[in-house]
């Protein structure tokens, strides 16, 4: 697709406004996103114009937004852009939304602590399957005098998902 993507940094204007759905749930705030730039007559940073930006999260991404952000904090947000006009009352409108693909704190401003969200239980009858050792020997530990023929006969493990 030729959609707009783009990465803005900004602080969190609104409360995160956490809803279930029937297709999932959703989450959505406004992003505060202001230019600075150095006057150099006085010689101090100065804030340019603000730009506002409603953020738009599905699925985790929006019970992790609604368990995680709050007003103030700072963001960053990578996303399709998506510019929308509108008539009301007469006026022409405009908004700037972004479909936010991923979500996290701007860490130049400030720490954060990480927690990985839980996983949903498997479903019935479902077996997990175990995580392959992705770990190979070093070339170091192969023992150096054995022969050809007995290192063919060990047993070698059948790699799992190759296909």
């Amino acid at each position: 697709m030729n959609e707009t993507t783009v990465c803005v940094v900004g602080n969190v204007a609104t409360q995160p406004v956490y809803r279930e759905s029937p297709t999932g749930p959703t989450a959505r705030f406004r992003l505060a996103v202001t230019a600075r730039y150095l006057d150099r007559e006085k010689n101090v940073w100065t804030d340019g114009h603000t730009n506002f930006f409603t953020v738009w999260a599905r699925r985790s991404l929006a019970t992790n937004v609604a368990a995680s952000v709050a007003v103030g904090d700072p963001l960053v947000v990578q996303g399709r852009l998506k510019v929308r006009t509108e008539q009301r009352e007469g006026q022409g409108w405009l908004s700037a939304d972004l479909d936010a693909a991923a979500i996290g704190h701007d860490l130049s401003r400030g720490t954060s602590a990480f927690r990985r969200s839980s996983r949903p239980e498997t479903q019935a009858g479902v077996t997990a399957q175990p995580e392959p050792n992705w770990e190979t020997e070093p070339a170091s530990r192969m023992p150096e005098e054995t022969e050809p023929r007995e290192r063919a006969e060990q047993p070698h493990p059948d790699p799992v998902g190759v296909t």
